[in-house]
């Protein structure tokens, strides 16, 4: 047994890993990032979570808390400290079926909430991967495949379930804890640890979903037509677009999803898609939701996603703005740009109801770079676009810092968020990456701590929570 051990608590017994256990190498890392944390911590109920926290603690070493899925800041693993991974808190129970209220865990993945709601008919539209976790998600925002019909997961949240930095256990919703509920909503990150989660599904069995490939034209024409289409189309409408270089042209490949129960239905939606380009491949399908975030995806996180990600959101993206998306993926540098669909039921929201206040935004651009290309390549490719943009999201943002706290939470959002985090955790626990822009780090680990010894997807398809 190892001095880090030694001093765990009796119900954390077998549930730590450490550098010389056989586990390590698949749960010291995330989706984007390799880390060398001292340790990892595995709860498999809320009790086991507060003793994790306080054995943390103690440690005073840098905490660090994973949902289980992946993200794109690296901020759920770090160097030398310790991680509380809630991978083993999974559980999906439907309390009320009529009222579609169901009650998950923040470490399940949301293929597996997919699967545990398809038998009832009920949806929660949740990111565009299986593999993402479910309470990165849930309190960042969560834009997914169904988000212009039923809204962010976020807004169909009706209670969670979290422990607070000193180790108490608090249920917040409207009417208890409303504070603590909003700020839950949007930038949980620094709230606490939120072990659950009671969501108002909607019911759903099937979507129709179209794939279509079209080229983009260099002048953005076809950016600016998919834009405004996706604008004032239906609200069952929500599609994700990437863009990329291909040789001397570019391509953009259309993900289409429709909250319909009939081809009949979901094909005059997407009919306006196959005019902005000439059109290369194209099918659309009925299928069950679940088949979009199947558990085939889900998988462990080692690094193999290394990049580097920025974001903006739109109300209205013009012809300049259009333009300068396609430079960002033609020219020197050759960002990967991804599209999503905003508006519709998100738009429906009071800006002022929960810590994600963008609701008057359509459209939001999402850019990568990948090894070799860099943050001064993306920031060469993203400078004009960036430039137009009007607030962040974010999930979608791989290099917390104060100046992306200023476009996710601007105005009076980020006054409120700052006042909560600190009523929250006041001792700086969780100290969010995009208060300090720094990963947390440990500059001399205690002795208890020390470790007992001395770890892609395709590009045109990459698909981010």
């Amino acid at each position: 047994m190892t001095a880090a051990m030694a001093r765990v608590p009796d119900s954390l017994r077998g549930q730590i890993v450490t550098p010389g256990d056989r586990r390590y190498a698949q749960l010291r890392s995330t989706y984007t990032t390799s880390a060398s944390p001292a340790a990892v911590l595995l709860p498999k109920t809320t009790a086991q979570v507060v003793d994790a926290l306080r054995y943390a603690r103690e440690q005073r070493l840098p905490i660090a808390v994973r949902s289980g899925g992946h993200g794109f800041s690296g901020a759920s693993s770090n160097n030398g400290g310790v991680v509380i991974d809630l991978s083993m808190l999974n559980r999906v129970q439907v309390l009320d079926e009529r009222a579609g209220l169901v009650r998950i865990e923040a470490g399940a993945r949301w293929a597996n909430v997919a699967k545990t709601l398809a038998p009832y008919g009920l949806v929660v539209s949740s990111g565009d991967h299986g593999g993402v976790g479910v309470g990165g998600l849930a309190t960042g925002g969560g834009v997914g495949w169904l988000v212009r019909a039923h809204g962010l997961t976020v807004d169909r949240v009706r209670a969670v379930e979290v422990v607070l930095a000193d180790g108490t256990l608090v249920r917040a919703d409207a009417d208890h804890e409303p504070e603590l509920f909003w700020l839950v909503r949007g930038a949980g990150a620094g709230a606490g640890i939120v072990v659950a989660f009671e969501i108002e599904a909607a019911e759903q069995r099937n979507v129709g979903v179209a794939q279509v490939v079209v080229e983009a034209r260099p002048d953005g024409r076809t950016v600016s037509e998919w834009t405004s289409y996706l604008t004032q189309a239906p609200r069952e409408l929500s599609a994700a677009a990437v863009v990329y270089a291909e040789g001397r042209s570019a391509l953009m490949s259309i993900t289409a999803v429709v909250a319909a129960e009939s081809l009949r239905r979901a094909r005059p939606a997407v009919e306006p898609l196959l005019a902005i380009g000439r059109v290369l491949e194209h099918r659309t399908d009925l299928l069950p939701y679940p088949a979009l975030v199947p558990t085939a995806h889900l998988h462990p996180n080692v690094g193999q996603q290394r990049g580097t990600t920025t974001n903006g959101l739109f109300r209205d993206l013009d012809d300049a703005g259009a333009r300068a998306v396609m430079r960002a993926v033609t020219e020197p540098g050759r960002a990967v740009v991804q599209l999503r669909s905003l508006g519709g039921a998100i738009n429906d929201v009071a800006p002022d109801a929960t810590a994600y206040p963008h609701r008057h935004q359509h459209t939001m651009v999402v850019a990568s770079v990948f090894p070799p290309q860099g943050a001064g390549a993306l920031d060469a490719a993203w400078r004009a676009v960036g430039a137009r943009a009007d607030g962040a999201y974010v999930n979608f943002e791989s290099r917390p810092g104060p100046d992306a706290f200023a476009r996710i939470y601007p105005g009076e959002t980020g006054a409120r968020v700052r006042r909560l985090w600190k009523r929250y955790d006041p001792d700086g626990v969780f100290r969010p990456a995009l208060l300090t822009g720094q990963p947390q780090r440990a500059a001399r680990p205690t002795r208890s701590a020390q470790p007992a010894g001395s770890g892609q997807p395709h590009r045109r398809r990459r698909r981010p929570r």
